[in-house]
């Protein structure tokens, strides 16, 4: 009898030569390195060299995280990936009456140029690579990053890192949107623009599945609202004047990585067969770099367990493998911990090491696509793909991501598959170690690391230094210019770049944005 996997599609005991009848190797898989990219979008993938091994880290104050960062570093970290506090994700200073209670938990807190400065203190900005999970605000925490490494005295030709400036997935699945979709849109192809002529090696948007994964969004759900979210930026770019090959190399993606390892192997491998598609057929792209899906993939942090924590190791380290089988660009491991509370230094280290283990002490890096051609995971990957082609069909017969948005389309069909999943789980039908199963009569006490409530207190405080030590004229000037290229054709970027220039907060630059643009009321219409 045949099992379910997590999208509901099923996955036989046995697979053989019937289950790839009328299969192309050629059509179906191409050389790795090529069209259709199903076996990755590099020739040599890790035999060369292993994916980019990032760790999320961010919390407290700027200081705090500059002291995780240089310790991660010192570990072995290849690439730096920046969380932020959620009043910085809204758009709103540390001393704002919404901000209190919020300041510094979830990640770092970023009001201005002097945080950001702080926050890359000691850290050669040439020399490593920044990923920042910042979506409605992203242009001006990049700007602040460039205004840095100009201090720094480092060309912006030389910065490498990646935004991730996926609004539209806010309105789905995460709520941290200021404003409404249309100009968040013009936003983005702002960016793309920009970022082509100031800062050519930047990632301009890492857009993203993984939250969705988080908020419930089955494998077939996830690629297929990511990779119709994507197809919303390029038409948006496509449609402010821009050729595809121009912006479309630099377009990156974050997926999730959960414990059903074969589903998650085919998942990548079927996203990267779509997207290729898509930007070959549907835009025209004809820069092989264009046609790649490559993305950064995260534990699944919605996987892990405040019961018997330390099971989350084996978790991570399942969903880690999958996520280098299935061709990932770079990982983030989740600490153990994550369900508990913010990651200990321990914790993090151990969390990295697991990656390191699988780079230098297995054999995955040995070869390319190593499952290719098996009879199991080329099925699922075609029946992945199907799926995801015809929930991308529903979603561009509404009009595309945007009107899909609008109708509420995409957090419904979310919504009822996390209901279903949190049914067979209450009913124990699908099993959680720990949790609905072998579990312990008592947990083993675990001491989370805790974030100092104090810091809120320091951070206004800096505010209040920083709006008394500037040039209040030179702030207004700059803010009205702002407003007046948002009002509109102008790229606002650089009005924006001068106004942090000048020591705006990121909650008075995003304040001068909601006067012109609004701010967006959501509908529920499923």
């Amino acid at each position: 009898m045949a099992r379910e996997s997590e999208s509901g599609l099923p996955i036989e005991p046995v697979y053989g030569p019937d289950a790839l009848t009328g299969w192309d190797p050629a059509e179906r898989l191409g050389e790795p390195g090529s069209y259709p990219f199903t076996r990755g979008v590099y020739p040599s993938m890790y035999t060369g060299r292993p994916w980019t091994m990032r760790q999320y880290a961010g919390f407290g104050t700027a200081a705090e995280s500059n002291a995780r960062y240089r310790e991660l570093i010192a570990h072995g970290t290849t690439g730096l990936s920046v969380a932020f506090d959620l009043p910085t994700q809204m758009g709103h200073d540390s001393d704002a009456p919404l901000a209190h209670g919020e300041v510094g938990k979830v990640g770092v807190a970023i009001d201005s140029i002097e945080d950001m400065r702080m926050l890359f203190d000691g850290i050669p900005l040439d020399r490593v690579s920044t990923s920042m999970t910042i979506n409605a605000p992203a242009a001006l925490l990049l700007l602040l990053y460039q205004l840095v490494a100009e201090e720094q005295g480092v060309p912006a030709g030389r910065l490498t890192g990646t935004i991730q400036n996926d609004v539209l997935k806010e309105y789905i699945a995460r709520g941290t949107y200021i404003f409404p979709p249309r100009p968040s849109l013009r936003l983005t192809a702002d960016i793309f623009r920009y970022c082509a002529a100031e800062i050519p090696r930047w990632n301009t948007i890492s857009i993203s599945g993984y939250h969705m994964a988080e908020a419930g969004a089955s494998p077939v759900q996830e690629i297929a609202f990511t990779l119709a979210d994507g197809i919303e930026y390029v038409r948006t770019a496509v449609a402010a004047g821009m050729g595809v090959d121009d912006f479309a190399p630099r377009l990156s993606f974050f997926f999730v990585a959960r414990t059903t390892f074969l589903e998650e192997v085919a998942k990548f491998r079927a996203a990267r067969r779509i997207w290729a598609r898509v930007m070959r057929e549907e835009f025209g792209a004809k820069d092989p770099r264009s046609l790649m899906l490559r993305f950064h993939t995260q534990t699944a942090g919605v996987q892990l367990t405040a019961q018997q924590p330390q099971v989350n190791l084996v978790r991570v380290a399942v969903q880690a493998l999958g996520a280098v089988l299935g061709g990932t660009q770079s990982l983030h491991t989740n600490s153990f911990d994550e369900a508990i509370a913010l990651p200990s230094a321990a914790s993090a280290r151990l969390a990295l090491r697991t990656q390191q283990v699988l780079a230098y002490e297995t054999d995955v890096t040995a070869t390319v696509d190593p499952f290719a051609g098996s009879y199991a995971v080329e099925r699922m990957t075609d029946d992945i793909e199907a799926a995801a082609v015809g929930l991308m069909a529903r979603v561009q017969e509404m009009g595309g991501a945007e009107a899909a948005i609008e109708r509420g389309f995409q957090k419904a069909e979310i919504e009822r598959v996390a209901y279903r999943v949190a049914q067979e789980t209450d009913s124990g039908e699908r099993v959680v170690v720990g949790v609905n199963r072998f579990r312990l009569d008592e947990e083993e006490p675990y001491e989370p690391l805790r974030v100092d409530p104090a810091i809120e207190a320091r951070q206004c405080a800096r505010l209040a230094a920083l709006r008394a030590g500037r040039d209040r004229g030179a702030v207004d000037a700059a803010l009205t210019a702002l407003k007046k290229a948002a009002g509109g054709e102008e790229n606002v970027l650089y009005p924006m770049k001068e106004a942090l220039r000048a020591r705006a907060t990121v909650g008075e630059v995003c304040g001068a944005l909601r006067e012109v643009w609004g701010r967006y009321v959501p509908t529920d219409a499923f």
